[in-house]
């Protein structure tokens, strides 16, 4: 593998990695039947992002389309761009991997991870929550006592996931996501195929959820959720806690990446222009609605 598709962990092979994550982000850049832009929040999957990567946790970047993530030019403007989101922005190794993300497909083996972790943006509402593939990755890895973890609209990409008696994840487990209010305040109610908090009772879950956009973090067991964007740094924050409670209790840690083990497949693909100038720029891999 060339330098060019590395990951940082690949470069140095002498790096020490203290655990494996899987970030799996949408590939749909358009609401339903329309062509205004949606996607990736950025910063729901940056916060967590750097709270891991700062502490030494090997990141592995897919989507269903593979390649570049589109990016909702929204996520990209005024305080919606929070520090960490602008330092993926300027991270050369960051833009890259959210230029050439793994294909989901890619993915042979979700038990290698010691984590998979799903970012919001309305996108997943259209891919994520569809996907048998991404419902099959989850349930394989939650069966092995592996962290899930989702943000915002994140949860939606928990839709087809089952638990170890073949009902939804979700099932009898307290859990958030982005709130009725929180959808009907953006004007997006008529826009999404569902609502996700009703979508979350109706698989059986105990919803919870604070006041609009205020931080709330759930966890119910190796299953973490987050309410809304506000919600991602604590939820990164208490995701790193478990790894490492896990860690400890393993004693372990590992000196390759999940591409050095075969584990996934090339990262190349077609690249997205994320500056703000570039916002809203859909390539094919956001076409998918």
């Amino acid at each position: 593998m060339s330098h060019t598709h590395a990951h940082e962990s690949e470069m140095n092979k002498n790096a020490v990695v203290k655990g494996q994550v899987l970030i799996v982000a949408t590939s749909c850049g358009a609401f339903p039947n329309t062509d205004v832009p949606t996607g990736l929040w950025l910063s729901e999957l940056a916060e967590p992002y750097w709270v891991l990567k700062d502490a030494g946790y090997d990141i592995t970047l897919a989507s269903p389309n593979g390649g570049a993530v589109p990016v909702d030019p929204v996520s990209l403007a005024g305080d919606a761009k929070t520090a960490d989101a602008e330092r993926m922005l300027n991270d050369d190794e960051a833009k890259l991997a959210l230029e050439h993300t793994v294909k989901l497909s890619d993915v042979s083996d979700p038990t290698f991870y010691d984590a998979i972790f799903v970012p919001g943006g309305h996108g997943p509402m259209c891919d994520l929550a569809e996907s048998d593939l991404l419902g099959n990755i989850l349930t394989k890895a939650a069966a092995a006592g592996k962290i899930v973890a989702a943000v915002c609209h994140g949860p939606a990409g928990l839709v087809k996931a089952k638990g170890p008696d073949g009902q939804p994840l979700v099932n009898g487990r307290k859990v958030t996501g982005f709130s009725n209010s929180e959808e009907e305040a953006v004007g997006k109610t008529k826009m999404v195929k569902f609502l996700l908090e009703d979508k979350l009772k109706e698989l059986g879950s105990q919803y919870v959820c604070e006041a609009d956009w205020q931080s709330c973090v759930v966890t119910d067991g190796n299953l973490i959720t987050g309410q809304n964007p506000a919600s991602a740094r604590e939820l990164g924050e208490t995701l790193l806690q478990q790894l490492k409670e896990k860690r400890s209790a393993t004693g372990g840690g590992v000196t390759f990446s999940a591409a050095e083990a075969g584990l996934v497949g090339d990262k190349k693909g077609a690249a997205q222009d994320m500056s703000p100038a570039g916002a809203g720029k859909l390539t094919d891999a956001g076409k998918c609605c």
